[in-house]
């Protein structure tokens, strides 16, 4: 196997790993979302680079050609937009939730709440 041929699947597990040590290394839940979503953008490039055939078209019948096997397969894209859909949603709502945690605890290191409220005797 010829690693320079699969570039965008290189870029896409180093964006992936990028993303997971982000997650799970930075107290700052900011961080934590910017990591999740370059996790995310790292599939949707995965996704896009593997749906996509040399040679072929998109799924769009034009000039009469009604051979499918001269089409790209369109499950990947639709998975990528419905993914990016998901994602937009998933963003808001974590900032949202991270808007009322630093209203509630006036900081946004995780590990300084989780420690407080363990001292606190809270689960």
């Amino acid at each position: 196997m010829n690693f320079l041929n699969n570039y965008y699947e290189i870029a896409a597990v180093i964006l992936f790993t990028i993303g997971l040590f982000t997650l799970l290394l930075q107290r700052n839940l900011i961080k934590k979302i910017i990591g999740l979503n370059i996790m995310d953008t790292s599939v949707f490039l995965f996704l896009a680079a593997k749906g996509y055939v040399t040679g072929r078209m998109s799924p769009i019948i034009r000039d009469g050609v009604t051979d499918a096997s001269q089409y790209i397969n369109p499950i990947p894209s639709g998975l990528v937009l419905t993914g990016i859909v998901v994602t937009v949603s998933v963003t808001a709502f974590s900032l949202a939730l991270t808007l009322r945690w630093y209203q509630q605890y006036k900081t946004l290191d995780v590990d300084r709440v989780v420690l407080k409220n363990v001292l606190r005797g809270e689960k």
